[in-house]
């Protein structure tokens, strides 16, 4: 079964939940309304389900591959990335003045989700490129934009990250990979880098690495961390490719999933690439000042953290349409309600009806919570009002850990429903579903684990104001509670109170959060990851609640009304089985803390 774009909700989120009319009011967005994003849309959509869809099975099947320094991605995707950077594909959200479409992150967003939910091995690579040039504009001298932006805009040369080593993991104050200054104010390079996504690959003529590494007398810990672009070939005057860089991939991975995606291990430095570079070392040239790679990486980080959480949603819309098409062929036992006296199509039977609901509810409260993610970020960079821009801001830093977190924990249930769903068939490699299962389980662990993103919320963005930042959010809830009840249907009524009880929640938990971290950490943290999900179902059940009053309004006025009546089922059914589960959540937190630490390490 071949994907299909789910153009009808991602447009509804984006015009009704994102207002892109009023991102299209702010400068250097004039041209990107409702129309605009729609054009793009069913364009992103026809390349996908064309081009990139196909491939994606064949890329299990038939996994990059290494031979002596050099990788082979699966057949027809260096084709594939010929047509999307022909297309436009790597620009969209990138500035006009390097070449790119300059488009709000409201709309790219959603073509980001569709080409992982096509091809999520093939997507990996546009997603690091875009990283790299975040990076780029934001700390990247003139003469660096110069040289590399353009040519990563336009997909003719890819970007990676290359943060961990094997000794390091994610702790990055134990990077060991070092930058010797040269004289003419470059840096050799020389070190071991791990878990490269496309460090190396056959697509495009040149690959730019952004690494981070320690200057030679620089401090210990991440205080000592400097970024450096190093490119695979050297950059000529007139930005074409020159001699081979002192960096070679030794080896890639053999994955649980994701298998096209070649994940590489890098070696800077050996001397394979010295001749004409007097000697050894990988040449590269340092992002912003030195010792200050951290904070330019973490732009990138950010970038990717938003990126990963739409993979989330793409992999579980690709489940759930996989699982639905097999439900409604399946033919197996009669319906318990003897409505038809003979054996029927397992989409008849409740409980399958309650696998693709969830399966369901969960995407579309996810896309939703993205899509208003996306434009806060537009808002936080474009918007003429510094107050306005300040808001965005705080609030887009909040919903990011939400939005990797959240919906790539909830991407795991979707997949997995999705081959309990073909039961038997499921657990055969040759219906399908089973890759999307083993493809999402690395989204909960790439760019910082769920862990990981949870203690940036409990620390960054919760203990560090006093939880006020989530209490503002909290108000905004409130305030769409109180909308849901003027509008009087039974449905309104009943997500209103399903909301509010989580809404209070959550509160409980931001106070025990903001209260404790300092006096009690160890209680704090072993409930840092429930806190996150409980902030996730919370933020992803508002907008399917703003979503409600949208689809109220719109059968009112004759638009639409199956979608609109389908999106309204949707949203009760996220508020009944999806919202229910926070206080009980709640508890655990802020009275289940002692149990986590109780039993003693020897008897583990």
């Amino acid at each position: 079964m071949s994907y299909i774009a789910p153009l009808k909700d991602m447009l509804f989120d984006i015009r009704y939940l994102a207002n892109i009319d009023q991102v299209a009011q702010m400068p250097g967005f004039e041209e990107a309304g409702f129309e605009t994003a729609q054009a793009v849309l069913e364009e992103a959509a026809k390349f996908n389900q064309g081009v990139l869809s196909p491939l994606n099975w064949e890329g299990d099947k038939n996994p990059s591959s290494w031979s002596d320094g050099k990788v082979t991605t699966t057949p027809g995707f260096k084709q594939a990335y010929q047509q999307f950077a022909e297309g436009g594909w790597q620009g969209l959200q990138h500035p006009v003045a390097y070449g790119g479409q300059g488009l709000p992150k409201t709309i790219g967003a959603a073509c980001i989700e569709m080409v992982n939910s096509a091809n999520m091995s093939f997507a990996l690579c546009p997603l690091l490129t875009d990283g790299a040039i975040e990076a780029l504009l934001t700390a990247g001298s003139d003469d660096l934009k110069a040289t590399y932006l353009e040519n990563l805009i336009s997909g003719k040369w890819t970007g990676t990250m290359n943060l961990t080593e094997p000794q390091a993991g994610s702790d990055l104050a134990m990077v060991r990979t070092r930058a010797e200054p040269q004289p003419d104010g470059s840096y050799k390079i020389f070190g071991t880098k791990i878990f490269i996504t496309y460090g190396e690959h056959d697509m495009a003529e040149n690959i730019v690495h952004l690494v981070l590494a320690r200057v030679v007398g620089a401090p210990e810990g991440v205080k000592g961390i400097s970024l450096f672009v190093v490119p695979k070939f050297m950059v000529n005057s007139d930005r074409s490719c020159g001699a081979r860089n002192d960096v070679f991939c030794v080896s890639i991975e053999h994955k649980l999933g994701i298998k096209a995606s070649p994940t590489a291990v890098l070696q800077y430095g050996d001397g394979k690439g010295g001749a004409g570079l007097n000697g050894a070392g990988a040449v590269g040239y340092i992002v912003g000042q030195e010792n200050r790679g951290l904070e330019y990486m973490f732009i990138m980080m950010n970038a990717a953290r938003y990126a990963v959480g739409t993979q989330g949603i793409a992999i579980a819309q690709r489940a759930y349409q996989k699982a639905v098409a097999f439900a409604r062929d399946r033919v197996q036992s009669r319906p318990v309600d003897g409505s038809i006296q003979a054996s029927a199509t397992i989409i008849h039977h409740p409980d399958v009806k309650r696998m693709l609901m969830t399966m369901r509810a969960y995407t579309e409260g996810c896309r939703a919570m993205a899509s208003v993610a996306a434009a806060s970020y537009d808002a936080a960079h474009h918007h003429p009002d510094a107050d306005v821009r300040k808001q965005n801001q705080a609030f887009y830093e909040y919903m990011v850990p939400l939005v990797k977190g959240y919906s790539t924990e909830m991407s795991l249930e979707v997949t997995s429903l999705a081959v309990q769903v073909h039961g038997g068939m499921g657990f055969i490699e040759e219906t399908g579903v089973a890759q999307y299962y083993r493809d999402a389980k690395i989204l909960t662990i790439y760019e910082g684990t769920t862990a990981i993103q949870a203690n940036d919320l409990v620390g960054r963005k919760t203990s560090r104001d006093g939880g006020q930042s989530a209490k503002a959010l909290a108000a905004q809830i409130e305030a769409t509670e109180a909308l849901l009840v003027q509008s009087g249907s039974a449905d309104a009524q009943v997500v209103a109170r399903r909301l509010k009880a989580a809404r209070e929640a959550f509160i409980d938990v931001v106070n025990f959060v903001a209260g404790n971290t300092r006096a009690s950490p160890n209680a704090v943290f072993s409930g840092s990851v429930p806190y996150l999900m409980l902030a996730g179902n919370l933020m992803a059940g508002w907008q399917m609640a703003r979503a409600l009053l949208v689809a109220q309004d719109e059968i009112s006025k004759g638009v639409d009304v199956p979608f609109m009546q389908a999106k309204i089922s949707t949203v009760r059914f996220y508020a009944d089985h999806m919202l229910t589960k926070a206080p009980g959540i709640r508890d655990a937190i802020v009275e289940g803390a002692d149990s986590v630490t109780a039993l003693a390490l020897d008897a583990f």
